[in-house]
């Protein structure tokens, strides 16, 4: 998730195993654990563009690299500290800050290699939104709480809501997922794969996407709280099959490997952008929930198969965009 959420649930976990008068230093050495792992953004290229998304929630997020990852936040933390905690102490707080900030990206959409070096799938659970203000908020009250009283039963208290509200999230996506299916029954589709995710700070509003020969549909799904579900049919577009679309790109070639490393980040969901013939997309995300429109993709050029494929962005924050979403998260009905 979010770094503020991240070294948030950090707080919260060394908080929750600290002794009364070690809550608040507990509090910052959590934060700076819990937002540790993502340092691995750092790792990129200027000749390699696509090194960043690569390894992005990738070995630092293992669960298998929490005691080495603790271990190095608490060495760099040492000097500072030494004369107000044994290392013991201090090594407790930045495992607690640590050992979760993998396992929530794993929660998200975005997924992190989560076992990593037994796989290197990219583990996604699609349980919440990459931001998700209400989880967020959830960590922050219960840390200042904990801070201001010198009290672990606050920030326990709080990791305790916030796993209540991941599991409500479980609970809306086997909701979404259900209505997914029976769209996809309802159309007479055998679907060789269906992928269902939240949409962008709510549990509400979700984005389903499945294939079914060589295409991708994708649908918004709201699922109501209280009132009724409802979906949004949305767009198709062809499946991206390198051995079919780029057949003159010599298969040992920079950018045929640069290609199937973001179909591996992308889950294999890949497309060729209609508008741009050299820019593939995934299809996974969006701006909007029932549209193909990119939030990501890569700029290809098949006549140059010796260069890096080029990482580029296609966000939309327009006003008609928000206004557009903002419908489908209240269940408005929208006009073709």
């Amino acid at each position: 998730m979010d770094l503020l959420t991240q070294g948030l649930l950090g707080t919260a976990m060394a908080q929750s195993g600290a002794r009364q008068q070690e809550v608040r230093l507990a509090t910052g050495i959590g934060f700076f654990a819990g937002i540790a792992a993502d340092l691995d953004i750092l790792i990129q290229s200027e000749n390699d563009p696509l090194l960043t998304i690569e390894f992005h929630r990738h070995f630092t997020h293992s669960l298998f690299f929490v005691p080495l990852g603790a271990l190095l936040v608490a060495l760099v933390l040492w000097p500072f500290l030494r004369k107000r905690l044994s290392f013991s102490r201090l090594y407790l707080f930045t495992f607690l800050g640590y050992c979760l900030s993998g396992v929530l990206d794993a929660f998200t959409s975005y997924g992190t290699h989560l076992l990593w070096p037994l796989s290197d799938a990219r583990i996604a659970w699609n349980t919440i939104s990459v931001i998700d203000p209400v989880f967020t908020l959830i960590l922050l009250i219960a840390g200042i709480i904990a801070f201001r009283k010198h009290a672990h039963t606050a920030a326990r208290v709080g990791l305790l809501l916030a796993a209540l509200y991941m599991s409500f999230g479980w609970m809306q996506l086997q909701r979404a997922h259900t209505l997914a299916e029976e769209l996809i029954a309802e159309r007479g589709h055998q679907a060789q794969s269906v992928l269902v995710k939240p949409t962008l700070a709510n549990l509400v509003l979700w984005r389903s996407v499945y294939e079914v020969d060589g295409k991708f549909y994708v649908d918004a799904i709201r699922v109501g709280l209280w009132s009724d579900s409802r979906i949004y049919p949305g767009e198709s577009i062809k499946k991206f099959v390198f051995d079919r679309d780029l057949d003159q790109v010599p298969a040992e070639s920079v950018l045929a490997t640069d290609i199937a490393r973001f179909s591996h980040f992308s889950d294999g969901y890949l497309a060729i952008r209609p508008e741009q013939p050299d820019v593939l997309i995934d299809v996974r995300y969006s701006n909007l929930p029932m549209t193909v429109a990119p939030l990501w993709g890569i700029e290809i050029n098949p006549d140059q198969p010796g260069q890096h494929a080029k990482y580029a962005l296609y966000r939309d924050a327009s006003h008609q965009t928000r206004q557009i979403f903002l419908s489908l998260l209240l269940g408005e009905h929208l006009l073709d």
